[in-house]
């Protein structure tokens, strides 16, 4: 009787099957992933795991016993020496199937099935969710612990400090001076605004000394006059001449 001992021979007779779980099992061994059918990859589950497990026993009759399934030395070495190191710690659940969707051609459902340690992107998605973790735990007991640094915090201002000195300035100020609100505008725009940089004064050129000239001491020659300045001029002296004359005859 074969109750409960029914298996999925993928339409193949029992060589055919073999052969073709011989050749899944050697490329998921030394590409770590593959693309195939569900169907295909459920059976090869089942035929590669308990090929990994033996070999975590490193040992001759071990090798001898994988080899005869697999019937590829490359695939045997890489499954002792790399894999078998990887997958030391985990006991068992060695593959994972991913799947695709539906092939176009007969509609078969795809998967992809691979190796979990191997999948590089998982783990560093996972690593990365770790260290979050870990880090926002460690901020907030920095937070609480008495021995977390404090801060210099610089002194806050409080509403009635700053509002204090607004009531001032508005009760001292008379109604109905808008002189006296602007002059005190223009006093905080001043303390407000920067000091602009004074600016160092430029070297002051000293002038260039200009050559004197030589001066002509000759004293001018006189114009020739014409007989009319003549006149006027002799005219000017005898005016000037009758008041002396007066005062010397008085």
């Amino acid at each position: 009787m074969r109750h409960r001992n029914k298996i999925n021979s993928l339409g193949r007779k029992a060589a055919h099957r073999k052969a073709t779980l011989s050749s899944l099992a050697t490329a998921l061994i030394l590409n770590k992933r593959i693309n195939t059918t569900v169907a295909k990859a459920k059976a090869l589950r089942v035929y590669v795991e308990p090929l990994i497990t033996k070999s975590k026993d490193d040992s001759t009759h071990s090798r001898r016993v994988v080899f005869s399934y697999l019937r590829d030395k490359y695939a045997v070495s890489e499954l002792f020496r790399e894999i078998s190191q990887k997958v030391a710690e985990r006991p068992g659940g060695y593959t994972r199937i991913l799947k695709t969707g539906f092939r176009k051609g007969d509609g078969a459902e795809m998967c992809f099935i691979e190796l979990v340690d191997y999948n590089t992107h998982m783990l560093q998605t996972e690593e990365d969710t770790q260290q979050k973790r870990t880090r926002r735990g460690r901020r907030r007991a920095k937070k609480g612990g008495d021995d977390a640094p404090v801060a210099e915090q610089k002194p806050k201002t409080t509403k009635e400090e700053v509002e204090k000195p607004v009531e001032k300035e508005e009760t001292d100020q008379p109604a109905g001076e808008p002189k006296a609100e602007a002059e005190m505008q223009e006093q905080v725009e001043k303390t407000t605004q920067p000091e602009p940089e004074q600016e160092e004064p430029a070297e002051k050129e000293e002038p260039v000394a200009e050559k004197k000239q030589p001066v002509d001491e000759t004293p001018a020659e006189p114009e020739a006059s014409t007989p009319e300045q003549k006149e006027e001029e002799q005219a000017e002296t005898k005016k000037e001449e009758q008041p002396e004359d007066k005062s010397e005859k008085k």
